[in-house]
């Protein structure tokens, strides 16, 4: 019997509420859990392959036959040779087997790595993420979170009308707190010719940061929008796709202020890595953010991002926006994501 063996298994999200962004509603999200097993330890690791239709690039119908190849590969292998397993066309799969091969090798499913966050002594500071809605509904979701210890709070904007989002803003700032840090995520939702002015508008509200302002893929407008921008300009879905080894000309070329970084959208923990390193190589701030992952993939967010030095609050309270979801003890307090499982 070979040492190591593989299997995968479909795990569908179902969200207790329609999830909104600018490129419309999530109902579901397709989901499988891979498991990798150590025949002589008798360990398990699990990882969560999750993509985003429509902004994952892994083509969702070779998902399960690209998961039975790389399972039928680990299968008949001798020796585990993860990188022989990665593809640049499934950077979702790519994601799944890092998590199941850090986890493997704890002897635990809920642990990938040993640090501050998986022994339970620190949470890690999150922002409060604030879905589309009606404005009323919207100012409802951050004066409950920001009433529950949230100090950073990211709202979705671009698919309201904007007078009306200008709005909700004024609502958050005149009766909730001018002292709260707010983010805004457009999601590609700006055209050319109204970004700058809305950008302008936008930053009497003391903004943090405004990802992703336009579509990706258009490196010149991004660059002039960075250049004249009034709010710091984060890049988002413009990694998605992108070869890392590309980083250092993306950064040259637009200079952002920050990166945003999904490891399941950008193929996984070491090529976040490289990303983060390049980012900091080059004095651009970042913060890691989870793709709507179950509390299997959060969790190894978590753990990988509680491995960096965090210098601001990630992007990772998800986990409880599902119907069912994965049974890993995940718990938000006080604008925290904390891991409560004892394994």
């Amino acid at each position: 019997m070979n040492r190591y063996s593989a299997s995968f298994q479909p795990f569908p999200l179902h969200f207790k509420k329609p999830a909104g962004t600018s490129r419309g509603f999530l109902n579901s999200k397709p989901t499988w859990i891979i498991s990798i097993r150590d025949n002589e330890k008798k360990t398990e690791g699990l990882g969560e392959c999750s993509i985003i239709s429509g902004l994952s690039i892994d083509p969702e119908n070779e998902i399960e036959q690209k998961l039975q190849e790389v399972c039928n590969q680990i299968n008949a292998s001798v020796n585990f040779d993860l990188n022989s397993l990665f593809s640049s066309r499934f950077p979702a799969i790519n994601f799944a087997l890092e998590s199941a091969y850090f986890n493997l090798n704890t002897g635990r499913k809920d642990i990938l790595f040993d640090n501050y966050f998986s022994r339970r002594e620190k949470g890690i500071d999150i922002n409060g993420l604030v879905w589309m809605a009606s404005v009323d509904d919207m100012f409802h979701q951050a004066k409950t979170k920001y009433e529950s210890g949230f100090k950073c709070l990211k709202f979705k904007i671009g698919a309201l009308d904007f007078e009306r989002e200008i709005e909700l803003l004024k609502r958050v700032r005149n009766e909730l707190s001018n002292e709260i840090e707010i983010r805004l995520d457009a999601n590609g939702a700006f055209s050319l010719k109204e970004a700058l002015h809305k950008i302008e508008i936008l930053s009497g509200f003391n903004i943090h940061s405004l990802e992703q302002p336009i579509k990706p893929g258009q490196w010149d407008a991004m660059t002039e929008i960075c250049r004249q921008s009034p709010i710091p300009i984060a890049l988002d879905e413009e990694l998605i796709g992108i070869d890392v080894r590309k980083a250092s000309e993306l950064f040259d070329a637009i200079q952002p202020a920050y990166l945003i970084l999904k490891p399941s959208l950008v193929g996984g923990f070491s090529a976040s890595d490289t990303w983060v390193n390049h980012a900091e190589e080059k004095k651009i701030g970042w913060w890691a953010t989870s793709a709507l992952e179950s509390n299997l993939g959060l969790n190894a967010i978590a753990q990988w991002v509680a491995n960096k030095k965090l210098k601001m609050p990630q992007g990772l309270g998800t986990g409880s926006l599902y119907i069912q979801n994965y049974p890993i003890d995940l718990e938000i307090k006080s604008g925290q994501l904390w891991f409560n499982s004892k394994g």
